[in-house]
């Protein structure tokens, strides 16, 4: 027992210090964390009101028990309007997204500073010292869980401060740990596939690709099989249903499974050498293809893994949306308010779905061409172009060529997207509808300019402030939520239009506006004609 505790404390010895390193390093991005998405997370309470006057309550139960709603957002264990209180609205409308924005970023933080690090040479300089094995691997996990404690309590602090009627301290202190709960699960998922994966960039993309994949089964699930979303770890998360049952015990589940993955990497890492993983990295040809003999041709090499990836996403997830199209009219035929309404807009109920959850889809198309974008500058910080840099390959063809293929890519995301939406949509649907493929890809194409924005912000970015390139998602990310909340939250005109999506019409709702899509064309366009030439009179940047 002796030589065995000796064992495992050798393995962790000094996690304690790297761990308070850790803290003085990234207390800047901790603070800037915990309070921005605390803030998001508990400060819409008296927005929240506002929508609760008069009728509000009534008519928002009435929304979101729409199959599509519920998909998006997840259920509600209320069953009358008269039960729909505050606080069931709020986290019926919140809890998810705010638990999915922290998983996201611990996935991140828990990657850039372990599988990252291995991949940089760092990790090696630590083990130089006299630390254990797995001692910085503990201590980021340590981390993460400090952060996302943090984050609960803030969270619930703030919703406490509120004193709104039905915002209790239990249901607000549950709310606030569920957030945190899911931001613990996306770091020891994160840890683990850190271990399995050979490069860092694997072990992001496979990450976030189980999250999506776990949102999606529980969309298919809460819609049609609910008992079944109970199975899904992210369901822990949601279900706990604060300021209604306030069930803790989803809680306790995820804990349990967080310790046995948190095993789990642990004796993964114990296995493994330092810079491998368990799913090696293929081995190429012994003689390169003559198309690596071009600069597209090796561009798009080196990102034909992530593209792939990302586009077979956004097709699954199309498709997973459009098959929630057949319970749409079942749910209008069985509730009469909700058919009044449709019936008072002019618009059904299915072309009111698609304008909403195709900007989602947009938004998330996005999310390729600025990571296309920003990877030429990773490149060029690493040094893996230097080679290149030195020939009479001028830095136009470098730029061009990632603006090529990152156009490209949002061409292909958009329609994917689009099409798996209508294709499955329409297979589905029983009753007659007058909507077609060609609806489903007129709307995603009209949005198809706030993609080439993005890529225009990523390319000016480039060429100007390489390495503010970050900020490309940060905007994306509020003008998403800015779109997603804006119209329940009654935001003013002049401030929703300070998300670009903002400026076109929700099609097919309404109309297409041929000026404003070519205004924002030409706008995108002139960004990256502006980021060109910036990047061809700077200086290259080498960490």
């Amino acid at each position: 027992v002796t030589g065995r505790f000796f064992i495992m404390n050798e393995r962790f010895s000094r996690w304690s210090v790297l761990f308070l390193q850790y803290l003085k390093r990234d207390w800047k991005k901790i603070s800037f964390w915990v309070i921005g998405l605390g803030l998001f997370s508990g400060a819409y309470v008296p927005a929240f009101e506002e929508i609760a006057k008069g009728n509000g309550l009534t008519g928002m139960y009435e929304t979101m028990q729409n199959p599509a709603m519920i998909s998006m957002v997840g259920p509600s264990p209320v069953h009358s309007a008269a039960d729909y209180t505050l606080g069931a609205m709020y986290a019926n409308e919140m809890l998810l997204f705010c638990g999915l924005f922290a998983a996201v970023l611990s996935i991140l933080h828990v990657v850039g500073h372990t599988r990252k690090e291995e991949d940089l040479g760092l990790a090696e300089l630590i083990r130089s010292f006299r630390v254990g094995r797995q001692a910085n691997s503990f201590a980021v996990l340590a981390e993460t869980l400090l952060i996302n404690l943090l984050l609960a309590g803030l969270t619930g602090g703030i919703m406490i401060a509120f004193q709104a009627s039905s915002i209790t301290v239990e249901g607000s202190l549950l709310f606030g740990f569920s957030v945190g709960a899911a931001g613990f699960l996306g770091g020891v998922i994160a840890l683990f596939f850190a271990q399995l994966m050979p490069v860092s960039s694997s072990a992001t993309g496979t990450s976030l690709s189980l999250l999506g994949l776990m949102y999606l089964m529980r969309a298919w699930t809460d819609v049609s099989k609910s008992d079944l979303s109970m199975l899904n770890p992210l369901g822990w998360t949601y279900l706990t249903y604060p300021f209604t049952k306030n069930n803790w015990i989803p809680l306790l589940y995820l804990l349990l499974f967080s310790i046995v993955i948190s095993v789990g990497a642990g004796l993964l890492e114990e296995h493994r050498d330092l810079n491998s993983g368990y799913f090696p990295e293929s081995e190429g040809p012994a003689r390169a293809k003559r198309s690596l003999l071009s600069v597209p041709g090796l561009f798009f090499r080196l990102n034909r893994g992530v593209i792939i990836s990302w586009l077979v996403a956004f097709t699954v997830m199309g498709a997973a949306y459009g098959s929630i199209y057949g319970d749409m009219q079942d749910f209008l035929e069985s509730n009469e308010l909700m058919k009044q309404m449709f019936m008072q807009s002019g618009s059904s109920i299915e072309e009111s779905f698609t304008s909403t959850i195709m900007m989602v889809l947009i938004c998330l198309s996005a999310i390729l061409p600025i990571a296309l974008t920003n990877k030429l500058f990773s490149e060029e910080t690493r040094g893996h172009l230097d080679q290149l840099f030195s020939t009479k390959t001028s830095r136009n063809t470098f730029y061009w060529t990632t603006i090529i293929l990152a156009v490209i890519a949002g061409v292909l995301a958009t329609l994917l997207s689009a099409g798996s939406l209508g294709v499955t949509a329409l297979s589905v649907m029983t009753a007659t509808s007058p909507m077609t493929l060609a609806t489903f890809l007129t709307a995603g194409f009209n949005l198809f300019p706030t993609i080439l924005f993005f890529i225009g912000l990523a390319g000016l970015f480039l060429g100007w402030a390489p390495k503010l390139g970050k900020i490309s998602y940060i905007y994306l990310g509020y003008s998403f939520m800015l779109n997603y909340f804006g119209g329940i939250l009654n935001l003013p005109d002049w401030f929703a239009k300070t998300a670009i999506q903002s400026w076109f019409p929700k099609m097919p709702v309404e109309t297409f506006d041929f000026s404003t899509f070519s205004t924002i064309m030409v706008i995108s366009i002139g960004m990256i004609c502006l980021g060109a030439l910036g990047y061809r009179q700077r200086d290259l940047i080498v960490d």
